[in-house]
């Protein structure tokens, strides 16, 4: 059976590298449906391409130019916008599947209405289950649905568990080892970091990624976000997680059983890895990725993350160990001072000092429903423009 799939944020790396999946097998995969936040040029043109039966571009202002280029083209498609469209899409009859490659907090109405619709859930979208990992759960447990993770390292935790997602304790897991890069600037000091520029964060050594995640790669929050995803996903406390810096990014996580037995999923640092796997799981498709040549990578190299200098990935630690919806206020603090670097209003350095503050100004709540927490976010964001706007 071909599956029918949604691709949310199409227009980004991960929607890119989906599509090329999907275009290698026509005879298993569809992109039925596509979206974007505000990139109609992009998005007409992965609609001329790949013939989707509904297009959903966030913005309302563009649905007219978007419905424009498609009939000039001469594409039959469906055209919407907004919000709504963008969770109606998640979880309407034309996709059996769902990518969620929507970038940050935007991206979780869409993936918690997939979940409950019980899609074939291919989660990209770390900041969704930070934010609301329970109710994310929650909601693939009723909805019936799977949920696989696209995200490399979490992906490759899953394929090295016996079932994907199963008990860590009646499986004989000791702990989770997620791997780092590193980023751009490992081995760097915090004095050869005051100046670092956007264009400077944005160049990862290894991985073709947006600028917001890029960002968090060089400041480690990432790899932060990525050790709350893992508890969420696996069930596994703070204790069972842990992180080693791999330059090479080919060793992409690893899981310890308490027979001293460690298993390791191992590739070319390339998405359409995990991409494919989680298309086709439980099954295998070819992804277009080279084969590992492992003799001509040698020596790989392995190391203690340094939380002095990278103080975000020991934050995102401090939020999962508060519980609640720290890990929420974690993220939306860290979006805006985020976006401050990437614009030039903050130094790289004061990234974490930002997320810091609003850690120390909102202590943790507990997680009632997604409009408490979508409050919350709302007030963390307003203490972050509140403490970037003192700082400057």
């Amino acid at each position: 059976m071909t599956r029918r799939v949604a691709v949310l944020g199409a227009t980004g790396s991960i929607g890119g590298n989906t599509l090329d999946v999907i275009a290698r097998h026509p005879e298993r995969f569809r992109a039925t449906v596509l979206t974007a936040h505000r990139q109609v040029e992009a998005l007409a043109e992965l609609c001329i391409r790949h013939r989707p039966q509904l297009a959903v571009i966030a913005d309302p202002a563009l649905e007219a130019e978007l419905a424009r280029r498609l009939a000039g083209a001469g594409v039959r498609c469906e055209v919407a916008s907004g919000h709504a469209a963008l969770t109606a899409a998640a979880a309407g009859e034309l996709c059996d599947t769902v990518v969620a490659a929507i970038v940050g907090a935007a991206g979780l109405d869409s993936t918690l209405a997939a979940a409950r619709a019980g899609k074939h859930l291919l989660l990209a979208n770390k900041e969704s289950i930070v934010m609301a990992g329970p109710l994310l759960l929650e909601a693939v447990a009723a909805g019936g649905g799977a949920l696989v993770p696209v995200d490399s390292e979490h992906n490759a935790i899953f394929q090295c568990l016996p079932g994907g997602r199963p008990d860590l304790r009646a499986s004989g897991v000791r702990r989770l080892i997620l791997t780092a890069s590193g980023g751009p600037f490992r081995g760097r000091t915090r004095a050869e970091l005051a100046h670092i520029t956007p264009e400077q964060a944005c160049k990862h050594p290894n991985w073709v990624m947006g600028r917001k995640i890029s960002v968090d790669s060089a400041t480690l929050m990432n790899k932060g976000l990525e050790v709350i995803e893992a508890h969420h996903l696996f069930g596994a406390p703070a204790k069972a997680i842990d992180v080693l810096v791999h330059p090479q990014s080919l060793v992409h996580s690893l899981v310890e059983y308490v027979d001293g037995s460690v298993l390791a999923q191992l590739g070319n640092p390339d998405m359409r890895t995990a991409i494919a796997h989680a298309l086709a799981w439980p099954e295998r498709v070819e992804a277009g990725v080279a084969p590992l040549d492992l003799a001509a990578c040698a020596p790989l190299q392995f190391e203690q993350p340094d939380l002095a200098t990278f103080r975000c990935l020991e934050l995102a630690f401090q939020a999962l160990r508060a519980g609640g919806d720290a890990p929420a206020v974690l993220n939306a603090a860290n979006e805006v001072a985020v976006d401050a670097f990437l614009a030039g209003a903050l130094p790289f350095l004061s990234i974490a000092d930002v997320v810091e503050a609003v850690l120390a100004e909102l202590p943790a709540q507990a997680v009632v429903d997604v409009g408490t927490l979508a409050e919350r976010d709302r007030v963390a964001r307003e203490a972050a423009r509140r403490i970037l706007r003192n700082a400057c």
